[in-house]
């Protein structure tokens, strides 16, 4: 009888299950697809082209270097010199906001040609200046247990706590910046994955977890695309003594004398005297007979692309530097707020806010050599503000009309539309893949397609409530390691640490 069950193979529980086997303790992973990995898996997705996309989770910002070195994974994430594009039209022509990472000359020069002058910049640098003050008080916290509110709003000691973390994120954008592109491109880290309104604190939770990752918020590219992280995490458990075993869905979950008992859909039994569920807190409650928690839906569109060559684009910028970071179309502040009342209404926006990024621009060890010989490269879309409910009466029509959509509006900023530059199958289709929600859903179990299970909390903890890990629920000595534990969400493997830090810590 080993010491651990975990429930599930995703990256966190491969975490978990590492630090775990590393401290002596025997573990034993039950996963229910044929393969480990969930939502952080590399697939050949076109099958007439050796190019593995990362199908689903695609960048990198929240894994903590200490999890890198303490597991002694060679994984690797690649910085990128541009943080993003944003081609825009002005008066018929198309002009373009290139933003480097270190905020470099041309990035004050693209500012004052978009908003003729220089005060939109000072505004961008002083806010994410004060910015940077929350994620240097929060990162050196997640890998421990949960501070106080108070602890951390003393350690930030400045005004930007009060308006990134009390006050909603859309009046404090509406305060601090006055161009409706500039709004835009900000309130973007709040709503990837989340359905709200720019006035509601669900879009700071997800602004504050986008921008905190290793103190720098900087989103990475992972080398060898995601499934490179899982083959390394597996190839360690394994070493390690961890038991994996793949087609074993956990059907139910019973403690009696100490013990939990899991049943697989096969009849199967496992014993331990702990669990750790890195699954949907839904998909638990189902397991233990608990109540689900209320959460918001998913709400992005994924279209993954294989492309034959970059697209040119209108505004004259090169590609190569216009997709390396990332690339934003129709993502105007009164664009996010039009598309999420319309969805909000049961209706596929008529602008649909998107993003975009190129991960063979940083790396191409993902493409076989002659593809990369070729100047073939891969493109991710990212669609905010659609809703699993526009996908419920007919899920392929609905993907089918917003994908249409999608590559239309592209194309208004792009010389070579990009139905040219796609790949094509050998039975003539063209190399494009969409995921709904529901495809998220059904795919990897991501409820309601929610990319962090449900919705995202705070990292702290209320003055006066007990100390915790964040990963602790209503069952004795069964914890949550996957993305619904406070500080979930994203590729990060923190709340894999953290349970198997409860874990050890309660059995020390």
């Amino acid at each position: 009888m080993p010491d651990v069950l975990i429930i599930g193979g995703g990256h966190n529980g491969l975490v978990a299950a590492c630090y775990l086997a590393k401290a002596g303790k025997s573990v034993t992973i039950l996963e229910a697809a044929p393969e480990v990995g969930g939502a952080t898996v590399s697939q050949r997705v076109f099958k007439d082209y050796d190019a593995r996309l990362s199908r689903y989770s695609y960048l990198v910002s929240l894994l903590p270097d200490q999890i890198v070195q303490d597991l002694g994974l060679s994984f690797t994430t690649i910085g990128r010199s541009v943080a993003s594009f944003t081609p825009v039209q002005v008066d018929g022509a198309v002009k373009g906001l290139l933003i480097y990472s270190d905020w470099r000359d041309k990035t004050a020069d693209d500012f004052r040609n978009l908003t003729g002058g220089d005060s939109e910049f000072e505004n961008w640098k002083s806010f994410y200046s004060d910015v940077q003050k929350i994620a240097d008080a929060i990162a050196p916290t997640m890998l421990q247990k949960l501070p106080t509110r108070s602890e951390l709003k003393n350690a930030v000691n400045h005004q930007i706590w009060d308006e990134i973390v009390e006050r909603p994120l859309g009046e404090v954008l509406e305060e601090r910046f006055s161009d409706d592109r500039v709004r835009g491109i900000v309130l973007t880290d709040g709503l990837i994955g989340t359905f709200a309104d720019a006035h509601n604190l669900a879009a700071n939770r997800c602004f504050i977890y986008h921008l905190i990752g290793n103190g720098t918020g900087e989103w990475r590219v992972p080398r060898g695309g995601m499934g490179g992280l899982v083959k390394e995490l597996t190839d360690l458990a394994t070493s390690l003594g961890v038991v994996i075993t793949t087609n074993a869905r956990v059907v139910s979950a019973v403690r009696d004398q100490e013990l939990w008992t899991l049943t697989t859909s096969q009849g199967e039994r496992y014993s331990s005297t702990y669990v750790l569920a890195n699954c949907a807190p839904q998909i638990l409650a189902s397991i233990t007979g608990a109540t689900p928690p209320e959460s918001l839906d998913g709400s992005q569109i994924k279209i993954n692309m294989l492309l034959k060559k970059l697209p040119r684009l209108k505004s004259g910028e090169e590609p190569a530097l216009a997709f390396a970071g990332t690339f934003h179309f129709d993502e105007n502040y009164s664009d996010f707020q039009r598309a999420y009342e319309s969805a909000a209404a049961g209706v596929i926006p008529e602008i649909i806010p998107a993003e975009m990024y190129c991960h063979t621009l940083s790396d191409t060890s993902i493409l076989s050599d002659e593809l990369t010989a070729q100047g073939f490269h891969t493109l991710t879309l990212f669609a905010i503000h659609t809703p699993a409910t526009l996908f419920e009466k007919d899920n392929e029509g609905a993907k089918s009309e917003i994908t249409k959509k999608l590559l239309a509006q592209l194309n208004k900023y792009l010389l070579d539309p990009i139905e040219e530059c796609l790949a094509v199958a050998s039975d003539g289709s063209l190399c494009i893949e969409t995921k709904s929600p529901l495809d998220l859903q059904a795919d990897v179990s991501l409820p309601r397609g929610n990319i962090f299970h449900k919705d995202l909390s705070m990292p702290f903890r209320e003055d006066g409530t007990p100390a915790s890990w964040g990963v602790e629920t209503e069952f004795t000595n069964l914890f949550i390691c996957g993305a619904g534990a406070i500080r979930g969400g994203g590729v990060s493997g923190i709340p894999g640490h953290n349970a198997a830090a409860a874990i050890l810590e309660r059995s020390s």
